[in-house]
């Protein structure tokens, strides 16, 4: 036997290295082998590089390389890349390197791909070069992928897989698994339900394979149906699609057209994608930036974020035009103009606190009727109890710093008002906008931070010349 130091040592060494050989993401020191390779046209060693990637790191790979060398990787060793890693790239570079690509070329890559896939990748394109590349596609696929466009954006339609398993409901478990095991070459690469379906092609069950493996050959298919199906309309959009996978923690679901006719399938994988694009969209919506600004041209850039900053502009004009109804107070007590930005900073900060909270909650259907006030309420009474709090700080500071007690209650009464109108409206006002239809993660900040400075210097220099002067 061993010492057992020893073993503990091995053991330690062993986790070590697995942990070491679990990375997510492609290490900096490959990606600078591959691309040293590439421009010492080392074919040999770029070839080797890329076919021990995975899709993902390949994507990767194109991803955080610059321009001229990804165009060298992309002519020169077109064969060694997988059609797929285009599915995984982000949109704005996806369109950006798609678009210089003939035609033919796209039309050989879409034709590899499943249907789901083979759709992102040409839905971004110029309407017109989409033609150009379906023209070339086979007659099946063809009609797969003009039926496809013709849904809505960020539809069900869209996201939907049309390859699947559907079987009669007179089958046996054995004449099913038969089925399977036979047909092999024409299934999906992936499935994880068998639906069922009439002579119409309407869809009447559904059955998960763990309890198809589970059930004697004997057994009738539609003795096996789960008791509650989610069939997705085409058109429903991809957000409640998600909303409903998470909800009913599910790994599939058919789709079905307004007949009941079954048309697709949405897998777990997809809807990860969807949660992930949605999530990122709400955030850098709240920013006033895109998702493509990473790889998209610098005046495009500039001129999709001046839109933005010249709204905040205005809105800062707003506050500053309140502040100037208060210049005399401001020139006799120059502490004022210190003071001023802890006001409005953290009613901006408070208010965005709780704009974050209702967006997600929006997001995540977690609102409804029934406790949108109770939401509203719990953020201003935070908002109020934080407020009294950092009031009694900043009331302590400012009558200790400038030696002027009624200015440390001046700042005071200022806090509390402004941190309890930022949880009003720091709450309110994404629920509103949900209420009338617009898109509470583009609005809000702006409407947020204009209400918090405005009423922060109004508050506090109004109590100033109330209490001061």
């Amino acid at each position: 036997m061993g010492n057992p130091e020893e073993i503990d040592i091995d053991a330690a060494e062993r986790e070590t290295s697995l942990a070491e050989e679990v990375k997510y993401h492609l290490p900096d020191d490959k990606i600078k082998e591959i691309v040293e390779a590439a421009r010492q046209q080392d074919s040999d060693i770029v070839h080797a590089a890329l076919d021990e990637l995975s899709i993902p790191d390949s994507a990767e790979l194109l991803s955080k390389i610059n321009e001229y060398d990804r165009e060298e990787l992309l002519s020169m060793y077109s064969d060694a890349l997988d059609p797929a890693i285009f599915t995984e790239m982000a949109p704005e570079l996806r369109r950006t390197y798609l678009s210089e690509m003939p035609a033919a070329r796209i039309a050989q890559m879409v034709s590899e791909l499943e249907s789901d896939d083979a759709l992102l990748l040409i839905e971004d394109l110029d309407p017109d070069f989409q033609q150009q590349i379906i023209k070339k596609l086979s007659a099946k696929t063809r009609l797969v992928l003009e039926e496809g466009l013709n849904f809505p954006e960020d539809s069900a339609g869209r996201l939907m897989r049309r390859e699947l398993v559907s079987i009669p409901d007179f089958w046996t478990v054995g004449k099913t698994v038969d089925y399977l095991r036979t047909a092999s070459d024409t299934l999906p690469e992936d499935f994880f339900d068998i639906f069922i379906i009439d002579p119409a092609h309407h869809l009447t069950g559904e059955v998960p394979l763990s309890r198809l493996v589970k059930a004697k050959r004997s057994s009738q298919i539609k003795d096996l149906v789960l008791d509650d199906m989610h069939p997705i309309s085409s058109e429903t959009d991809q957000e409640d699609v998600a909303h409903m996978f998470r909800r009913e923690n599910i790994v599939s679901a058919p789709v079905v057209d307004d007949s009941g006719r079954l048309i697709g399938v949405i897998t777990i994988d997809d809807i990860v994608d969807v949660i992930d694009e949605e999530a990122q969209e709400d955030i850098l919506r709240l920013a006033g930036v895109d998702s493509g600004d990473l790889y998209r041209a610098v005046m495009s850039t500039t001129s999709t974020r001046f839109r933005w900053l010249f709204i905040n502009l205005l809105t800062a004009i707003l506050a500053s035009i309140v502040i100037s109804f208060f210049d005399t107070t401001i020139e006799q007590i120059v502490a004022l103009a210190v003071l001023m930005p802890i006001v409005a900073s953290m009613g901006g900060n408070a208010g965005t606190q709780a704009l974050t909270v209702a967006v997600r909650a929006i997001a995540t259907q977690e609102i409804s009727g029934t406790n949108t006030w109770r939401v509203i309420w719990k953020e201003t009474l935070v908002g109020t109890v934080n407020g009294f709090l950092f009031a009694v700080i900043i009331g302590f500071m400012a009558a200790f710093w400038f030696a002027s007690p009624i200015l440390g209650v001046v700042i005071a009464l200022a806090m509390i008002i402004n941190l309890i109108v930022a949880g009003v409206f720091g709450a309110g006002i994404p629920l509103l906008l949900d209420r009338i239809g617009s898109d509470p993660a583009v609005s809000s900040t702006v409407l947020l931070t204009t209400i918090t400075d405005v009423i922060g210097f109004l508050a506090f220099l109004g109590l100033a010349s109330l209490l001061l002067i």
